[in-house]
Formats: C-alpha cells, sequence, structure tokens
C-alpha cells in the first residue's frame, strides 16, 4: 500500500482514538501498534478495523473512560480557567459516574479552546 493509504488510516485514527480508549485500552494499545515504523498493509488496515468494530462490543469502564477523560483534558489544562479546572477535578474523581458532565465540559472547551483535533473525533460526534 502506499503513503496515501498510510495517511488514510492515520486519520481514521486520529477521529476514532479518544473513543477507543473510553472503551478499551487494550484495543487502543493494539491499534497504536500497528501505526509504528510508518508502514501500512491490508493486513494491519484489517486488523485496524477489526479493532475498531470490536470496541464497538464493549462497555466503557471508570478506568477506561477517566484515562480518556485524562487525556483529553490535557489539551486544555493550561489554558482552563480556575472555575473549569475544579468542575474537571470534580467530575473527573467519579468520572464514571459523571460521565455526561464531563463528556459536555471537554465538547465546550474543546470549542472555546478550538482544539480541531478533538471537535473533529468520533468521541465528539457520539460521546462514548
Amino acid at each position: 500500500m502506499t503513503n496515501h493509504h498510510l495517511k488514510k488510516a492515520q486519520k481514521e485514527w486520529a477521529y476514532h482514538k479518544y473513543w477507543v480508549m473510553g472503551h478499551s485500552q487494550y484495543h487502543y494499545n493494539q491499534i497504536r501498534l500497528l501505526f509504528k515504523g510508518n508502514e501500512w498493509d491490508t493486513d494491519k488496515d484489517d486488523l485496524f478495523w477489526s479493532y475498531i468494530e470490536d470496541a464497538k462490543t464493549l462497555e466503557p469502564t471508570k478506568e477506561t473512560l477517566t484515562t480518556a477523560f485524562q487525556h483529553m483534558w490535557g489539551y486544555f489544562k493550561k489554558e482552563a480557567t480556575s472555575n473549569e479546572k475544579v468542575a474537571y477535578k470534580t467530575y473527573i474523581e467519579n468520572a464514571f459516574f459523571y460521565q455526561k458532565e464531563l463528556a459536555q465540559l471537554i465538547k465546550e472547551l474543546a470549542v472555546k479552546y478550538q482544539k480541531d483535533y478533538l471537535f473533529n473525533s468520533k468521541f465528539f460526534d457520539e460521546g462514548f
């Protein structure tokens, strides 16, 4: 496969990344390994989509949600206001129970701070 196929796969991964992380750390890590070496082939492409499909069958857990929200928070933590930081810290302590509030906060911050990478993600489109 060509460099074009790799770029297309990387774009798909950017879209799915945090959504997958919210469902399964294992699947997230396996997909990351596929991109090592910046080489892409049909076997990797098939595995990539297999991991995505498999992740759909898994319910998010407290741990996977917390990890995904922490990674997304990293885009804002330096520029967030004191109130935004307090809200995040309050919600993240019980991410599983406050996932709607956390998702709303992350989405609002992505728009406010113009974080297109998050704004153009499956998480932003569908949540977890």
